[in-house]
């Protein structure tokens, strides 16, 4: 079983010119039911079905499985997504021997940049970058499930 062991950070300044790639993303869920989340992805120029599991008590670490499919095989499911949609850009950027995804939001949740690093384990030391505020790890309402139904404008 493939377990995602990541922590979550607002981002508080200047990250984009240190990102060594970025892409948009447009995703939405075909379950956003907290034992399951099932989350379609258009990621630039691919598509991708994800599956979740619910998250540990500290909300670091989840049973994630993830398969490539053509894109349009996404774009197919995306259209019987629940409503709402994540529009978002995806910036990666290096920190030490990790890399953040720092994502920054449009439409609904536009003015909200999160970052997120994945560690081999929740105690993994890692160097925090200057630009990374506070932590949100486990916060329910920074799931990309959850600014679907609620979004970041709406708070």
């Amino acid at each position: 079983m493939a377990q995602e062991i990541e922590r979550k950070f607002l981002v508080d300044g200047e990250y984009k010119t240190l990102a060594v790639k970025n892409t948009r993303i447009i995703q939405g869920y075909l379950s956003s039911v907290p034992e399951r989340t099932v989350r379609v992805r258009v990621k630039g120029d691919k598509g991708f079905i994800t599956i979740k599991g619910i998250g540990s008590a500290s909300g670091a670490s989840r049973y994630e499985w993830e398969k490539e499919i053509s894109i349009e095989e996404a774009n197919e499911l995306l259209a019987i997504c629940e409503p709402g949609v994540i529009d978002k850009t995806r910036y990666i950027v290096k920190s030490g021997p990790h890399s953040f995804e720092v994502d920054e939001f449009y439409g609904d949740n536009l003015g909200l940049t999160v970052a997120e690093v994945e560690l081999s384990s929740e105690n993994e030391h890692f160097e925090k970058p200057e630009w990374l505020g506070k932590e949100v790890t486990g916060d329910k309402r920074f799931y990309n499930s959850m600014l679907m139904k609620n979004p970041y404008t709406k708070w």
